[in-house]
């Protein structure tokens, strides 16, 4: 009860920030238009509606990173969480209390990029719910990165490191624009040892309707979630110790 009723709190807080709200879902929905539009209009295969659905759904979630650092960096500058950890509240909850209420934005997301491919002549299977199910997992690595850099961050960096440093990780090292064994080389070896790329390539399984491709992606996804959802926890219960 404790931990819905902080998550209740950072839902309204993450509300009063329409803009910031309205942007992360929109410009996923922008970029798709806008790629489908230059697609449209040059020979080359470029950005076909199957393959880059998948992977922009991936480059949003980057703006679920931002949202999460955000508010847990502005709750430490504010000495909000200074106060919150003399509650019993413990730090799982603090976990969940700060993932709950940006997870259903980020499958919202999922969904409106899905509309648009659907419109934009998408072939409507039942492997775009698949792919928004398994976006959830994808979800959650994401978020994880946000608490963790807002436990070590304050809000003006954060706007740096996951605002511009991340976004181009996981736009570049994905696999989203481009194919990645086009460059090759120490390039294609560092993105393959990030989970961006798994993150796009098993989505794109899903869609494709070829599930034995979403391994060995999805334990790269897992394996980066739980490190960093573990980290933040180790961050929260090293600050509340010393409360």
């Amino acid at each position: 009860m404790r931990m819905l009723t902080f998550a209740g709190r950072n839902t309204k807080e993450i509300l009063r920030d329409p803009l910031n709200l309205a942007f992360g879902l929109g410009f996923p929905l922008v970029l798709i238009l806008l790629l489908s539009a230059i697609q449209a209009n040059i020979p080359a295969k470029l950005f076909e509606i199957q393959h880059l659905t998948p992977g922009v759904t991936v480059f949003g979630l980057s703006f679920m990173t931002l949202f999460s650092a955000t508010i847990i960096s502005k709750d430490r500058g504010s000495s909000l969480l200074q106060r919150l950890y003399t509650t019993p509240l413990t730090p799982v909850d603090f976990i969940l209390g700060y993932t709950l209420p940006i997870a259903p934005i980020a499958v919202a997301q999922c969904v409106i990029c899905y509309i648009a491919a659907i419109v934009l002549g998408l072939e409507v299977t039942v492997n775009i719910l698949y792919a928004v199910i398994f976006i959830i997992p994808v979800s959650f690595l994401f978020i994880a990165l946000g608490l963790l850099f807002g436990s070590i961050l304050n809000d003006k960096q954060v706007g740096g490191i996951c605002g511009a440093l991340l976004t181009n990780l996981s736009a570049w090292l994905s696999g989203t624009w481009f194919d990645l064994a086009l460059v090759g080389g120490a390039f294609q070896k560092i993105a393959y040892a990030l989970p961006f790329v798994h993150a796009v390539e098993m989505e794109r399984a899903i869609l494709a309707g070829n599930f034995a491709g979403i391994f060995p992606h999805i334990w790269w996804v897992l394996g980066y979630a739980i490190i960093a959802l573990a980290a933040a926890v180790l961050l929260f219960l090293r600050q509340m110790k010393k409360q």
